[in-house]
């Protein structure tokens, strides 16, 4: 069976974008509207009242639209979101994506045709978690970056739902949709499409305490880009749908050379010849076009010391070589090995396996090497702080080849060539030829010919041609007015019919199959009758294939009858009458706190799980119920962790991803399963989500981190209050990262098989430019969570909450001592005991807090009815 061609998907930030996309290829094309609800709320987007024109547009070029509403829903917001939806089906979007279920939910009761992709937002990472999202009635899932093609290949082998993949463009430090650098730190959110870019922000190291120096890297979280494309030939393999681009807020020279790159590369690779050349040259164009420098990402598996470079945040093209020296305007430029940009540790050598080959699954990195350098085409030099955007570049104005290297000269503007030094790296970061190369394109107006089109022609004598078209699903008829009549000649051969119906030039179609078997031989019809009933027949056809696939769509209002229906299966749970203090605990001398504190319960949060076991049995032993936090993701592969929780027998479990809820929802008929608390992690930020995880059987849920208390306030309009957690005092998990910072920083190691274990003898923090550090802290996946250095307290709220019904407040501890812990405990216990006033809570807990305490998320709490952001 011949090899399923993927999709390749482009990114459209503007219309412009879109249009190279088009031009160039693209089989489908992703992007976002003015109205927002879209992970890149920056770029341009597009106009819901031009929809249906944009929607023609891509379909004409042959091509699908994906409306991007991948983001979080606040309450007030679901009305909006409704109309959004509505309108997004009629005008004939051929997919949204996804990331909270709310839109999802809303999408099925509008338009159950209308298909669902699950955003890479919606972090599903395993089969259980794409069984939630098939519940939902998603059939596409953009899966996280974070997996490697091994694991790829065990989930698609693992479920039948469509799986696209990232194959190009920038990363995410983060795990999509678990990031929260940006609304801890910045007051905007990254789950609202307002990531503040915190990952490309220089960090000092602090090692047991103490600053490391680490020379010239500075950016410790700013991974290179991905270039996928040693992965292709294993995906095309595995059979994944889409082959998904990066880059929304990126221009036209990047969506076209990303396109007909991977395009060329994927027709290679089914032809059965792979074309290296061609795409060496496709890798410098997009290199130049934007890149970070390349990398496989993780789709090799975790690779920590090429990962990151470390020295930039951005843009910086592709590698040309070293400066030699400089005279007057001319700077002589020779080649060098690519700088290797990892070994932060114990030395520079580049890691390899235990044969001395390089320890990666794919062959090779990505080249990106530019060639020899022309004018008018920038450079960039390795100088000054890339922060403050003062590095000297500029355009070359000559070139002469010297020896291996060359000559650079340049002119005004230019340069400032004073700051630059020999042994500085220089990297061509533009081209003009390939702007050119864009607006010759695009300049030949819209593609043609996409769209395979099938005709039927049938017919006998005195009686009309009748003639059926299909196209992308849509069909049409056509009938001449003029009779058909014996021939004088050959009459309507094949040859004829397909010239003459078949010339399907300055429209979307092409002839793809003619079937002439049911057409009477030795007839003639005029020639301008047979174009007349093309023309008819294209008109029909291309009005359909603009509309799109046909769906019903429900004019009347849904979101109250859908809220109303979810909240039907939601069993109802007695209301505790007292509030309920849930210390999350990560060691063992904070259990010790919560024991002496003499509360009934305790949640642990083992994250490397090394004494579990024995902190469950010292709990129990204290007379505490127990609940066992998961991991925060998991991927193909990682199913046991679940199962050592279950052996361990817990009253309940913090269920931090969907697969985890998922595995202790499906229990065997008959078993008991363990109280389930959905963590904040699980982003739920609005009463249709909230309903329908507690339909599913979730026993309580905790409030996103997203929502600030107006939002919070109007999520418990519809929702019942005594079954969420609000978090009373934490330190917000800011990143959650599958790079691994002690592995980059503290050895040479690609991963946990060769890195040593440095997180076993060494605490890590990451210091940023306010002087704040930033815990590091590893789990048993070997992921790295860093931790708000400011402690963020809900006091302030807890008097409004308990008004409400809120009965659940959680106080989680990161690396606190037993002293400080039960400092912490006794605050809020006497808060919530109507002792303590909320002020006087704060200052107590905020005692031992290096950098104190904040409202963080909750910076609205003194003024009610703010409107959400």
């Amino acid at each position: 069976m011949p090899a399923r061609r993927p999709e390749i998907l482009a990114p459209a930030g503007d219309l412009d974008s879109l249009q190279a996309a088009l031009v160039s290829g693209a089989d489908a094309v992703y992007f976002g509207l003015d109205e927002g609800f879209n992970a890149r709320a920056r770029a341009e987007n597009f106009s819901l009242e031009r929809l249906p024109e944009t929607v023609a547009l891509i379909h004409r070029a042959g091509a699908r639209a994906y409306l991007t509403l991948n983001t979080l829903l606040f309450e007030p917001e679901l009305p909006v979101v409704e109309h959004l939806v509505r309108r997004a089906a009629a005008a004939g979007i051929d997919a949204l994506i996804v990331q909270d279920p709310a839109v999802a939910l809303l999408a099925r009761a509008l338009c159950p045709q209308l298909e669902l992709h699950a955003s890479t937002q919606m972090t599903i990472s395993s089969a259980e978690g794409v069984r939630f999202a098939q519940g939902l009635g998603i059939c596409r899932v953009v899966v996280p970056r974070e997996l490697s093609v091994a694991e790829l290949r065990r989930l698609a082998g693992q479920t039948d739902v469509e799986l696209e993949v990232f194959i190009h463009g920038a990363l995410c430090m983060s795990w999509s949709g678990q990031c929260l650098t940006s609304e801890a730190w910045g007051g905007r959110s990254a789950n609202r499409g307002q990531c503040a870019q915190s990952c490309r922000l220089p960090y000092e190291l602090v090692v047991d305490g103490q600053t490391r120096d680490l020379g010239e890297v500075k950016y410790l979280l700013s991974p290179k880009d991905l270039a996928g494309v040693r992965a292709v030939p294993e995906l095309v393999e595995i059979g994944v749908h889409g082959l998904k681009i990066e880059g929304r807020l990126k221009g036209p020279q990047y969506v076209s050379a990303t396109v007909q790159g991977y395009r060329r590369w994927v027709e290679s690779i089914l032809a059965g010849a792979p074309d290296e050349a061609r795409l060496e040259r496709d890798l410098a164009d997009m290199s130049v076009a934007y890149s970070r420098g390349f990398s496989h990402g993780f789709l090799a598996g975790s690779d920590h010391q090429t990962l990151v470079e470390g020295r930039f945040p951005k843009h910086r093209g592709s590698y040309l070589g070293r400066v030699r020296s400089i005279s007057g305007k001319e700077v002589r430029v020779v080649p060098d090995e690519r700088p290797w940009t990892g070994g932060l540790g114990l030395g520079s050598e580049r890691p390899e396996g235990p044969a001395g080959q390089v320890s990666s699954p794919l062959k090779g990195e990505p080249a990106d090497d530019v060639g020899d350098p022309r004018p008018g085409m920038g450079v960039v030099f390795d100088a000054g702080r890339p922060e403050d955007k003062s590095e000297p570049g500029g355009p070359i104005f000559r070139v002469e080849r010297q020896g291996e290297g060359w000559v650079l000269g340049f002119g005004n503007p230019g340069p400032d060539l004073g700051r630059v030094a020999a042994g500085q790296r220089v990297w061509v970061n533009s081209d003009p030829a390939l702007a050119r190369r864009v607006e010759g394109l695009l300049a030949e107006g819209e593609p043609e010919g996409r769209i395979p089109l099938e005709l039927k022609v049938s017919g006998s004598a005195e009686g009309p041609l009748h003639l059926h078209g299909s196209a992308w699903g849509h069909e049409a008829s056509a009938s001449s007015q003029v009779l058909l009549a014996p021939a004088r000649g050959g009459g309507l051969d094949e040859a004829l019919l397909r010239d003459k119906l078949g010339a399907f030039g300055g429209t979307p179609f092409r002839l793809a199959h003619l079937d002439c078997s049911a057409l009477a031989p030795g007839l003639h019809l005029p020639v301008s009758e047979l174009k007349a009933l093309r023309r008819q027949l294209v008109a029909e056809l291309l009005v359909a294939v603009e509309r799109g696939y046909r769906r019903t769509v429900v004019e009347t209002p849904v979101l109250d009858s859908t809220r109303a229906a979810l909240f039907q299966h939601v069993p109802s749970t007695p209301v505790e009458v007292a509030p309920r203090l849930l210390p999350l605990c990560r060691n063992e001398a904070q259990l010790e706190a919560v024991i002496a504190a003499g509360l009934p319960e305790v949640e642990l949060d083992w994250m490397e799980m090394v004494g579990l076991q024995r902190a469950v049995e010292r709990a129990r032993a204290a007379g505490l119920r127990v609940t066992i936090a998961t991991v925060r993701v998991q991927k193909p592969g990682e199913e046991g962790y679940d199962q050592r929780i279950d052996r361990l027998r817990p009253d309940a479990v913090l269920v931090r991803h969907w697969g985890a809820m998922m595995h202790f929802l499906e229990r065997p008929g008959g078993q008991p399963r363990p109280a389930l608390h959905g963590d904040f992690s699980l982003n739920v930020t609005n009463s249709l989500t909230a309903a329908y995880l507690l339909g599913l059987g979730l026993d309580t849920l905790t409030f996103s981190h997203d929502l600030d208390a107006a939002q919070l306030s109007g999520l418990l309009e519809h929702a019942p209050a005594h079954r969420f957690t609000v978090a009373l005092h934490h330190h917000i998990a800011t990143f959650h990262t599958e790079h691994c910072v002690y592995s980059h920083t503290l050895s040479n190691g690609r991963d946990f098989r060769t890195c040593g274990r440095p997180c076993e003898k060494h605490q890590l923090s990451l210091r940023d430019r306010l002087g704040l550090d930033h815990p590091v802290i590893v789990d048993v996946g070997c992921r790295n969570t860093v931790f708000n250095a400011q402690a963020q307290s809900a006091a302030s709220l807890v008097p409004r909450l308990l008004e409400r019904g809120v009965r659940r407040f959680r106080v989680e501890f990161v690396r606190e001592s037993q002293e400080e812990a039960s400092r912490v405990l006794s605050a809020y216990q006497e808060l919530l005991g109507g002792r303590l006033s909320p002020a006087e809570a704060i200052r107590r807990a905020a005692v031992h807090e290096q950098f104190g305490v904040t409202k963080g998320t909750m910076k609205v709490l003194s003024a009610p009815g703010v409107a959400p952001r």
